[in-house]
């Protein structure tokens, strides 16, 4: 499908071809009839993304910040990767498009095939031919409204829920500043409700067509605006003012100030400059709103990304139900948009598009529109490169396949595969979109739609998984149904039974089952083993994670989706005791911190103690609130007279018969160039996984007992 995108590196924009996106639960498929340039909000972000280095660390030091961290957590080549990735990819642009459902995901009720659709959404709504969008983020079109209205539906939403911030009432003398599209939306959204209103803009004709669109006055913003103004509200001020430019000028804010009577209301909609005179503001009372996008569910990925919506009778206006006002009010006639489209253009001229509203066309421009032909043949596969043909994949060389590639893969794993010279295959994402970006920076031979044609290729001896959690073990067990290895980035299961039934699989299989846990493959790891070779008395095993906190609503705590921490990143921690101690762990006991604060997860702080089949103990301190500056793990193993210290995977300490020797290491290495190795030998030779099904069942199973115990307070046996 094509697609505009913007490269991260130049800010270069360009119409691409891109993989169709995945069917995901909780999303449609739409195919695209058109989208609606936001000219203020695009404009802002394309030219950021065509500033230099220099230049977009000036504006955005916060990231600076978090580059520095990530530089001293990880070491300065892996942050240097990862930023060469970041710079390397595209991104999508848009947020406001209409269309016809093609294809509906588990869970999503209410939509048919073949209905025709406004959606909304940054990252899901873009300039493509075809979009995976969230089921709350969909709305149907009424008949009396065509495509064209309907791609201002987010536009419109957003000016709405400015309009409701305001609270106006019948009779308001109202002051809109900017009269863009938002601008001009929010003058007849206003009259709709009753109110008098004044538009002010830079531009004459803006200021025009505000009047030719119902607004009772309307004036050029300069010195003489505050006069207009209180004349025209019989020297009493504006009730309320809605600041809709974009402008990073402080201007329309002290505006606002000046033209607003005693009490009055401001609300700030477009992108402004915020500082507040203070003088003004406190002299008059006056309060100041800043509206949250098209209204509540923005930014919240439990609403947004997972479908689950606010009880009606509590938020009367979501996102949803505010583009579902808005289209209600277009059917009407009660607000147009028709006048407001000054350009359209064809999906092909994309790239001409932003010459515009970048000014590099000089043109004046109001509405500007995408359309798409709706009846163009798509392909779900993308060649990326040429290459030979080929038959059934030759085993003296690893053919990689992948499925998902979130930053963990593409940053970590990836570059070891192609350190082991791996043959980069095919490649399938959700989005289609990060499948482009990953495929071209290690030259896969193609991208692709989705994990089937992935999964059916001949040609392919290797797959990796790295989806989101829930995926994995059905797509594991999916891959080994056919003889074929996998490699599954952790966790490999979320609970016993999806654990037993691919582990059933994977007995009876050809293919290998592999997995993540890479600390065990650690230099670091592997010395401490030796060390402790031919002990013949129980290990004693201390574990501080310092993990840091995840965000409650971040898609890990997800039960269904990502199943919590302790099973996506603990499982870690427990295999490597298990490879060290060379015994199962047989029972564990869990107790986490209790918080009253909603902004905590208690499950991220725990103190965990395992008992293993030898005799040996573990204990595991999994915390979340310490302080980013220390460093974020530390193992102490004690056992027959002999002491190891390892620190982050740097530097490790070895005591015996009183003497201490360390080892230091100039970057951090967790395991994962050693673990890819291991993985491809593995491929190549036919020879026995890297780590046993029974090593994998007894880890998994444990992580799974820790919630049990957690749950009942009390200790838990492991056994299945």
């Amino acid at each position: 499908m094509k697609q505009v995108l913007q490269n991260n590196r130049n800010g270069e924009l360009s119409v691409v071809e891109v993989p169709l996106p995945a069917l995901q639960r909780g999303r449609l498929l739409v195919r695209t009839a058109a989208s609606l340039i936001s000219a203020g909000t695009e404009r802002a972000v394309v030219e950021m993304g065509q500033k230099t280095l220099v230049g977009r660390a000036r504006e955005r030091p916060d990231l600076v910040k978090r580059v520095i961290q990530k530089a001293r957590d990880q070491g300065l080549v892996n942050t240097v990767n990862a930023l060469r990735a970041k710079l390397e990819s595209a991104r999508a642009l848009g947020y406001s498009a209409a269309g016809i459902v093609m294809a509906i995901g588990e869970g999503v009720e209410g939509f048919r095939v073949g209905e025709r659709i406004a959606c909304a959404g940054v990252g899901f709504a873009s300039h493509a031919e075809v979009l995976s969008v969230p089921r709350n983020l969909c709305v149907h079109l009424p008949e009396e409204v065509g495509f064209e209205e309907g791609a201002f539906g987010t536009v419109g939403a957003i000016a709405l829920q400015g309009v409701r911030l305001a609270e106006p009432t019948l009779g308001e003398f109202v002051t809109v500043i900017g009269l863009g599209l938002l601008g001009q939306i929010t003058v007849q959204l206003l009259k709709a409700n009753g109110c008098r209103v004044f538009g002010v803009d830079l531009d004459p004709d803006k200021a025009k067509l505000a009047a030719d669109l119902g607004a009772d006055a309307s004036g050029v913003s300069g010195p003489d605006s505050r006069e207009k103004i209180l004349e025209w509200s019989r020297g009493r001020g504006a009730d309320a003012v809605l600041i809709t430019a974009a402008t990073s000028s402080n201007e329309p804010l002290e505006l606002a100030g000046q033209i607003s009577r005693s009490k009055g209301r401001v609300v700030a909609v477009g992108v402004v400059g915020l500082a507040v005179p203070r003088e003004t503001y406190y002299q008059r009372e006056l309060t100041l709103k800043i509206s949250m996008s098209y209204g509540p569910g923005r930014y919240d990925p439990e609403y947004e990304e997972r479908g689950h919506d606010y009880p009606f009778g509590y938020v009367r206006w979501t996102e949803n139900r505010n583009i579902e006002a808005f289209l209600d009010l277009l059917a009407q006639r009660r607000v147009q948009v028709d006048r407001l489209i000054t350009h359209r253009f064809s999906i092909d001229e994309g790239e001409r598009a932003y010459q515009l509203i970048t000014g590099e066309v000089k043109e004046p421009y109001l509405g500007v529109l995408i359309s798409y032909d709706t009846q163009r043949e798509l392909t779900s596969k993308i060649e990326l490169r040429k290459t030979s043909k080929a038959g059934p994949a030759v085993e003296s060389s690893v053919r990689l396949g992948v499925i998902g590639a979130g930053g963990y893969v593409e940053g970590m794993l990836l570059p070891h595969f192609q350190a082991a010279a791996a043959q980069f295959i095919s490649l399938a994402t959700a989005s289609g979109l990060s499948a482009l970006n990953v495929g071209r920076k290690y030259r896969f031979s193609k991208a692709v739609s989705g994990p089937e044609e992935i999964i059916a290729d001949q040609n392919v001896n290797l797959i990796l998984i790295g989806t989101r959690h829930d995926l994995h073990a059905s797509l594991a067990r999916r891959v080994l149904e056919l003889d074929r290895h996998v490699f599954v980035e952790k966790p490999l299961a979320l609970n016993d039974a999806e654990l037993d039934g691919l582990l059933a699989t994977a007995a009876n299989s050809a293919g290998r089952l592999m997995v993540g846990f890479n600390r065990r493959f650690s230099p670091l790891a592997r010395r401490a083993k030796e060390f402790f070779a031919h002990r013949g008395v129980p290990l004693s095993i201390l574990y501080r994670v310092n993990a840091g906190a995840i965000p409650r609503e971040h898609w890990i705590h997800d039960p269904a989706e990502g199943g919590g921490r302790i099973v996506g990143e603990v499982c870690h921690f427990v295999d490597l005791m298990q490879f060290w101690i060379e015994a199962p762990p047989v029972s564990v006991f869990a107790e986490s911190t209790t918080s009253n604060s909603d902004q905590v997860v208690d499950e991220d702080s725990v103190f965990i103690t395992l008992k293993f089949a030898d005799g040996s103990t573990g204990c595991i301190a999994y915390l979340a609130e310490g302080d980013k500056s220390l460093a974020k793990e530390r193992v102490e193993i004690l056992g027959g007279g002999k002491a190891v210290i390892i620190d982050d995977f740097r530097r490790v300490s070895f005591y015996h018969r009183g003497r201490e020797t360390e080892v230091k290491f100039r970057a951090q290495d967790k395991g994962q160039a050693e673990e890819v190795r291991a993985v491809c030998e593995t491929v190549i030779t036919g020879g026995p996984a890297p780590i046993s099904l029974e090593e994998l069942a007894a880890t998994t199973r444990a992580t799974f007992r820790i919630l049990d115990s957690l749950r009942l307070g009390q200790p838990v046996s492991i056994a299945r």
